[in-house]
């Protein structure tokens, strides 16, 4: 129960974390100081029986639970947006009630205590998202300073209780222990201001090794924390007082020449497009270890709905698909087995091979996953069995996990653990055609590069976008060369607008520098004409295979890209990793994929096209899906190829 109580209050503070903007950056004080008050929730555990010398109970006392105060001053430093150092010196009541026990004579017992303490716990303090969701781990020192005790004894009912109070015997004075947790950071000052205020409620959990409070027996405490603290910081007077003196230069900054600085912006910004994509069909079936049904999240149908399925229902257009992330098309994947058995029955000389493969336990697993596909197909779509060969294999035929390899390897085996789904029938296992209505699309954001002559990058760096009224906006910090912003939100609820934009970057060394440009956009509200998409999918830490699309971009997409189009081609990966990494290699998938267009397109006498190449990697903002399932991270891997026609 104490557990979880724990993780649903992470839980909830993930969510909280991830639905929360996280471009917005206010001055970011180093040193933090406050207070915190909490509740603590005491679970007991183990054998209690010898109270002190010369009172034993009869019978002993096992478990109990109870509720503790809490008040702690705390300290922070946080020298960078993702990590810091936390301090919390505190007294931690322990207190709490064992269950009542029963003594050979069948009297009731009963014991509580006031245990409590002063505790010093250091912690290690994570901001995985750079935002106000925090994550902390460390140890914990405690020094006892109560350790009574109320026992009560019933021998008689018709007699008054026989009560001893006291104070436990062979108490630790000292006890070190473990302490995680979680909370969040709810801004109170102004984005402006040096004097940063945050209301922070927080949960951490503080389990039982290393909590037994005696030298003899086994009682042990596990404690969940629930509270809020109220923190105070002030930030130093380099880049937070550019903020709020309002883009007036800040001295000293080092202006190094050879930092570049660079904005592209569309002429308008487009609230909406409709969008005709032609969305590959992944050929794998994804299965759950321990398992070998088909998981619950793919759509299966019984027969009378197998009979009236038709894939022509994904064409539809979608009322939105926002953050590019589209559940309507992983809708279309997990229908993979509905249109694969209504294109077999409209293709009755077609035939398919599934192999099923377990990720290493063995052929007759895999060989179990392919025989569940083949059953579905058989029964509800009345295939006949002669047509499904079904194989089983320990791995796929291209694996993820590769030989030696020691990381990720959960995620990489999930993704073996599968069935590929072959044919030499190419209508089988053709992409479909869907319409889908794209709100803030790619073309509509604004791009910051950060490009250097020199061999020392950036650090980090912010923005501040300030309009004609004076209002500023800040954004940050990026570590990254180049950064996206909505042009959709930069306006708000303006039809257009000027800016002016400084950048405000650090160096390795601590040297800072200060680039300005000037930013106009205007928001465009007419409806577009529709754009197309495509996709190119990838196997595992692959670029290389771009050039099997080399055709199939030749000869189908680059024709119907008009004279002075856009064509926008970014990259993408999973997030298994070294983040530098993926996003070397979505950037020469994309790259590739653009000299491919590139040279069919000026072969084929296209004149005016335009070309914006992003590599983005595994960065979450951008990615087309989540990263939770095997599918989603397959598709994932890709390069997707959006063609906007010209104004």
């Amino acid at each position: 129960m104490i557990r979880n109580i724990f993780l649903h209050s992470l839980l909830l503070m993930g969510l909280a974390a991830t639905t929360q903007a996280q471009e917005i950056q206010r001055p970011q004080p180093k040193f933090w100081f406050g207070a915190s008050g909490a509740g603590n929730i005491n679970l007991y555990t183990g054998t209690t029986q010898t109270l002190k010398s010369g009172l034993k109970a009869p019978a002993a006392f096992h478990d109990g639970m109870g509720f503790g105060p809490y008040g702690s001053f705390l300290f922070e430093y946080r020298p960078d947006p993702v990590w810091g150092l936390m301090l919390n010196l505190g007294y931690d009541n322990r207190g709490g009630d064992f269950d009542q026990v029963k003594s050979p004579c069948n009297c009731p017992e009963d014991l509580n205590t006031t245990l409590s303490y002063l505790t010093v716990e250091p912690s290690l303090r994570i901001a995985p998202f750079s935002s106000g969701f925090y994550i902390f781990l460390g140890g914990a020192y405690s020094y006892n300073i109560n350790k009574s005790f109320t026992y009560t004894f019933v021998r008689d009912p018709t007699n008054p209780f026989n009560t001893s109070q006291g104070e436990f015997s062979d108490i630790y004075k000292n006890v070190f222990s473990v302490q995680a947790g979680a909370g969040y950071d709810i801004p109170l000052a102004s984005k402006t201001s040096r004097t940063q205020v945050s209301l922070s409620p927080f949960v951490s959990y503080h389990p039982y090794f290393g909590q037994e409070p005696r030298s003899v027996e086994s009682w042990s405490v596990s404690t969940v924390r629930v509270g809020i603290a109220l923190k105070f910081g002030r930030a130093a007077k380099d880049i937070p007082a550019f903020v709020a003196e309002d883009l007036v230069p800040v001295a000293p900054l080092a202006v190094t020449e050879d930092v570049q600085f660079s904005i592209s912006a569309p002429l308008t910004v487009p609230v909406k497009r409709e969008i005709k994509e032609t969305f590959p069909l992944r050929n794998y079936v994804f299965f759950d270890e321990g398992s070998s049904e088909i998981p619950s999240r793919y759509v299966k149908l019984n027969k009378n709905q197998a009979r009236a399925f038709k894939e022509g229902q994904f064409q539809e257009p979608a009322p939105k698909d926002l953050n590019g992330r589209s559940q309507r098309q992983l809708s279309v994947y997990y229908n993979v087995l509905n249109i694969l058995g209504e294109r077999m029955i409209e293709n009755p000389d077609a035939h398919v091979t599934l192999i099923g493969s377990s990720a290493g336990m063995g052929p007759e697993i895999g060989k179990e996953y392919a025989e569940s596909v083949k059953l579905y197909l058989v029964d509800v779509y009345g295939i006949k069995a002669s047509r499904i060969t079904t194989e089983g294999r320990d791995q796929p035929i291209i694996p993820s996990e590769q030989p030696g390899g020691t990381t990720d390897l959960v995620l990489l085996r999930d993704g073996d653990r599968r069935v590929d789904i072959v044919s030499t029938n190419p209508e089988l296992l053709g992409p479909l055609q869907i319409l889908a209505v794209q709100v803030d699309p790619l073309e509509s954001r604004i791009i910051f590069k950060i490009g250097s002559g020199s061999n020392e990058p950036l650090k980090s760096w912010t923005l501040a976008v300030k309009d004609e009224a004076g209002v500023v906006q800040n954004f940050g910090p990026f570590t990254k060369p180049q950064e996206s912003i909505s042009g959709n939100d930069i306006l708000g609820g303006r039809a257009n607008g000027t800016y002016q934009v400084v950048m405000v970057g650090q160096t390795k060394d601590g040297n800072m520098i200060k680039k300005e440009s000037t930013l106009n956009l205007v928001r465009d509200v007419a409806p577009k004409e529709a754009g197309l998409r495509f996709s190119i999918l990838f196997d595992f830490d692959k670029s290389k295979t771009v050039s099997t699309y080399e055709t199939f971009l030749t000869e189908t997409v680059a024709p119907l890209v008009p004279d002075y189009g856009t064509v926008i081609i970014h990259g993408h990966t999973d997030i298994i990793g070294d983040e530098a990494y993926n996003v070397r290699l979505s950037e020469k998938r994309a790259n590739d994929a653009r000299g491919i267009l590139e040279y069919s397109l000026s072969k084929a006498g296209k004149k005016g096209i335009k070309y914006e190449v992003y590599g983005f990697g595994a960065d979450l903002k951008n990615a087309p899906f989540e990263n939770k399932f095997p599918e989603e991270r397959f598709y994932n891997r890709t390069v997707i190829i959006d063609i906007v026609p010209g104004a």
